[in-house]
């Protein structure tokens, strides 16, 4: 495949680092920090963890009213997950599924998309450090383009249900925040392999201070990977690399004042299922300033972000810019009310060069998005809270929109919070809705038009959060969506071709998810998840009804899992997760359970080894239908992280 010397330099220069760790790691006893603390958090604790993704204002997830799931540094770590996605894995509230070897197809209450319709998963908002690392181009996200080193990971906030009024268009199902650790807690010297029959990892990452207010790290991760198979055992052809490095500076100088800057830059390779390699690679620059003060703090951040994809062999590519700037204050108004008021500007600049069957047109724009948002939360008694939110945005495609939002909040009990949510939340027209132009030979055979407008959701929640002790805790959250406007493919007015997108499918979507953790022992803890969906479409009067409501997704109707965590003593630990999905309708893609676990061994503060195990029940399992995407293999993997 493409980039096949760098690949090559890739996977020498992981096992040179997994050699050094060997060789080197028996130095520099006096200069060693403590290891990272692998116990896992108590339930107790786990329920006073900050989170600030559901109303932007820091709140303990006990008493966040949102369906919320918090993936902590502990649970990465333990997990033995070396990418983004597989972190993912461990939200109950997500449906996470592998189709290649570097490819994921990830959601959260349905409408997963199908590729063979073009109609892609692309409801879902995800943001690194407050970095939106969606693609405006089709409002997916590229989750082979998404990488952080899993030790630096401070936690994942993941919010099932819309959170549009905060976030903006796009935040339709979901929003996955990914929060990396400050630079102060991760001083010194780390460096991380592993390797495994299909996969090498290695990454390296320093931590150091500039004078007393000053922390920094900088840091250096590859990933090389081996195809998978397709379902009838055919090689999939969808090997891929990867090399990431980047830099985070902490600045506190003063009191009240913080300030961070931070960046990566990658590139990369992998090949495709039926399909050219693809090159990829991308850079981003972030500065956010943070003033606290007594009751109120204001916030500024600013990025860039540069992507790019190249297909080979003549197949096309695009780059897209991206420059953002937002601002929130946060205060208190009387001694009732904390409001939260906010707005931005972003603006995408594109490229595309598509190949002669696939063009845009125009191929290149400049998309303007302006915001403005307010939210109040008001405090009706001791134990009631109403939220109430409206968002104000300028789309560039549909123009002015309207996101609102109400949350209400009831704490009967210090140990309990009922809640109840009615949220509206859109996905905005992209250039693949409104500019793209497909042909077959010389007919043009599907167009993009102006017509096409945003697909709306209403949807209405109600949940249960409660802690009645110290060792156990339960979560649990009904939904009831109302969907129109979704894309739907029709014909031409007066013909058949070309076809064009429209908006001719509705429907609704209702379920509920639950997970809780219970602890057995001061070294044993379980976690359990279950989730139901139902999905109701049809297409609206005087829709073609081409492809039928498949087009938008086959989802599983339930999913559940059983993790179990165990400290074994002398600095051993044992985990271990059980998870079953339910079947696949259409196209069909039968139900699996699957078996995953790790083995770790806390040698000294400075030494871990870990072995690793993924897919143990199955040589090779579908997860996604068999015409667009490999079959996922069973794997181990060892791995080894020295700190100094």
């Amino acid at each position: 495949m493409g980039g096949a010397r760098p690949r090559a330099y890739l996977r020498l220069s992981c096992r040179l680092l997994a050699t050094l760790v060997l060789g080197v790691s028996g130095i520099g006893a006096a200069r060693a920090q403590s290891a990272e603390d692998l116990s896992r958090m108590s339930i107790s604790q786990l329920g006073e963890i900050d989170v600030s993704s559901v109303t932007k204002t820091p709140q303990s997830l006990s008493d966040a009213p949102a369906a919320i799931y918090v993936i902590t540094h502990d649970d990465i770590l333990r997990s033995g997950a070396t990418s983004v996605p597989e972190m993912l894995r461990l939200a109950p509230n997500l449906q996470v599924a592998r189709t290649g070897s570097s490819q994921y197809v990830i959601t959260a209450r349905g409408l997963s998309g199908n590729s063979a319709a073009q109609n892609f998963s692309n409801k879902l908002l995800v943001l690194i450090d407050g970095r939106s690392v969606y693609t405006p181009l089709y409002s997916g996200v590229y989750w082979d383009m998404q990488d952080v080193l899993p030790a630096d990971v401070d936690r994942i906030e993941v919010i099932s249900g819309p959170g549009a009024t905060l976030w903006g268009a796009n935040a339709v199902n979901g929003v996955i925040n990914i929060v990396t650790r400050a630079s102060g807690d991760t001083q010194g010297l780390l460096v991380d392999a592993t390797a495994g029959a299909l996969e090498r990892t290695g990454g390296l990452r320093y931590g150091g201070r500039i004078g007393d207010d000053a922390t920094f790290r900088i840091y250096a991760r590859g990933v090389d990977q081996d195809q998978t198979l397709t379902a009838t055992g055919a090689h999939g052809g969808d090997d891929a690399w990867r090399v990431q490095g980047g830099f985070r500076l902490d600045w506190a100088p003063g009191e009240r004042d913080r300030l961070t800057l931070q960046g990566d830059a990658y590139g990369g390779a992998h090949g495709q299922l039926g399909g050219a390699d693809e090159d990829i690679n991308g850079r981003n620059l972030l500065v956010r300033w943070h003033r606290v003060g007594a009751g109120s703090d204001l916030q500024v951040q600013a990025y860039y972000d540069r992507t790019s994809r190249m297909t080979e062999q003549g197949g096309g590519r695009f780059s897209l810019d991206t420059y953002d700037l937002d601002i929130q204050h946060r205060f208190a108004l009387g001694e009732s009310n904390a409001m939260v008021v906010g707005g931005g500007v972003r603006a995408n600049s594109y490229q595309i060069d598509g190949p002669p069957s696939l063009l845009f047109a125009p191929p290149h724009r400049t998309l303007l998005l302006a915001s403005a948002f307010v939210q109040d939360t008001v405090k009706l008694d001791s134990r009631l809270n109403l939220t109430v939110g409206l968002k104000l945005e300028d789309e560039p495609y549909s123009g002015t929109v309207l996101l609102p939002s109400a949350r209400l909040a009831w704490k009967p009990v210090p140990e309990a919070l009922f809640w109840t949510a009615v949220s509206r939340a859109i996905r905005s027209p992209t250039p693949f809705d409104r500019d793209v132009v497909e042909t077959l030979g010389t007919t043009v055979f599907l167009t993009g038009v102006d017509s096409f407008t945003t697909e709306k959701l209403t949807a209405y929640e109600v949940g249960l959060r409660v802690q009645p002790g110290e060792r156990f805790s339960l979560s649990v959250s009904g939904f009831y969506n109302v969907y129109d406007d979704l894309r739907s493919i029709e014909v031409a007015p007066g013909g058949f071709l070309p076809l064009q997108w429209g908006n001719g499918l509705k429907g609704n979507t209702w379920g509920f998810e639950s997970w809780a953790d219970f602890e057995l022992l001061s070294w044993w803890k379980l976690s359990a998840g279950f989730s139901l969906l139902k999905e109701d479409f049809h297409f609206k009067s005087g829709a073609s009804g081409i492809l039928g409501v498949a087009q938008l997704g086959s989802d599983p109707d339930h999913r559940a899992a059983l993790r179990s965590s165990m400290n074994l003593g002398s600095g051993v630990t044992l985990d271990a997760d059980l998870r079953q999905v339910g079947r696949r309708p259409d196209p069909y893609v039968p139900p699996f359970l699957e078996l995953g676990g790790r083995l770790g061994w806390n040698i000294d503060d400075r030494i871990t080894l870990a072995v690793s195990a993924f897919n143990l029940l199955h040589a090779r399992h579908q997860e996604f239908p068999a015409t667009q995407a490999d079959a996922v293999p069973r794997q181990v993997v060892a791995g080894l992280q020295w700190r100094l």
